[in-house]
């Protein structure tokens, strides 16, 4: 079964429990996945009001822009489990004799490659959700300022929790150069969609008077 055709408690269990999946990644996406969802609910509240005319047909988009990428990030979850179950079968290769720790070597490096690819994927969607979540900020109905900042909050931490499963499996690959290419892309992530994110918060922050 597919981590979000999962109840809550279902997925939580897992979570909490000894299997390899879902882990960091899963649960990075998740909370991308609620941050996503939240900045749709910001958006529903808005549209139709005639106080937020002005912005109805920005709204209308972000309602579909949220939309899928709410979809985006739940894919993500299974899609972060599936990448990393060659890698959990290349750690339990055998690695007794030369040749075994060259074919090992090999599988490691492509698996490390494939695994890395989901927790990038969602630090990149979390970028994408930035601007959308500052809409809201910006031109949401303001009964709903404060779930904006909860979902500034949550993009901050899905995008900070998928980094560390991209550096923890850059910090295993033999092609240094692909290692660095990737660590430099999601440290700007970490950087640019990280203040980004903070600034939104405290912006919400400083709306409720905080």
């Amino acid at each position: 079964m597919a981590f979000r055709d999962q109840t809550i408690d279902a997925f939580i269990r897992e979570l909490s429990s000894k299997a390899p999946v879902p882990g960091g990644g899963g649960a990075s996406a998740l909370v991308g996945a609620l941050s996503a969802s939240l900045t749709h609910m910001v958006g529903a509240l808005t549209v139709g009001k005639p106080k937020y005319a002005a912005v109805e047909a920005e709204m209308q988009d972000l309602l579909k822009e949220t939309e899928a990428l709410a979809d985006r990030f739940l894919k993500l979850m299974d899609e972060d489990a599936e990448a990393f179950e060659p890698l959990a079968q290349a750690y339990r290769l055998p690695k007794e004799t030369e040749e075994e720790k060259a074919s090992k070597a090999v599988q490691m490096e492509a698996a490390l490659k494939s695994a890395v690819q989901p927790p990038l994927e969602i630090m990149e969607t979390c970028a994408k959700a930035l601007p959308l979540i500052a809409l809201c900020a910006e031109k949401g109905s303001v009964v709903a300022v404060s779930d904006a900042g909860v979902a500034a909050s949550l993009c901050r931490a899905a995008l900070e929790g998928a980094s560390l499963n991209v550096f923890i499996n850059t910090q295993g690959m033999l092609d240094r150069g692909y290692a660095k290419m990737l660590n430099r892309r999601a440290k700007e992530l970490l950087n640019q969609a990280g203040t980004e994110a903070e600034a939104l918060f405290r912006s919400v922050a400083e709306k409720l008077g905080v």
